[in-house]
């Protein structure tokens, strides 16, 4: 589980204000589900998705999300993991890619 523990370039838990925020979001709460949900809640809540608010610049590292607030959805997710690392709760990223063809059958079928 220390695997998923670890500070990394892109989820870089251990920068001074993601820290503080891990700090700052888990202060109420006991509990790693607790803890879980309230970082949840603030990137969802607090952090802009680069697309809908039309925001640059384009952020990666959970760092910059942090710092910047806005980010794509692989962007927030960085900062989430971090912040739940950070709190000592390990996390894994899988990504999975969708073909276009995909999401246009997707639409079509909704339409």
């Amino acid at each position: 589980m220390d695997k998923y523990l670890v500070s990394t370039k892109i989820i870089d838990w251990d920068c001074p204000q993601v820290l503080q925020m891990a700090q700052t979001l888990s202060h109420n709460w006991e509990s790693p589900v607790e803890i879980a949900k309230c970082c949840f809640e603030y990137v969802r809540d607090e952090i802009k998705h680069s697309k809908d608010y039309q925001l640059n610049p384009v952020t990666c590292k959970a760092s910059d999300v942090l710092k910047y607030k806005t980010g794509y959805c692989y962007a927030k997710s960085h900062l989430l993991a971090a912040l739940l690392r950070a709190n000592n709760i390990p996390i894994v990223i899988h990504i999975a890619y969708v073909e276009l063809f995909c999401l246009n059958r997707l639409s079509e079928a909704s339409a």
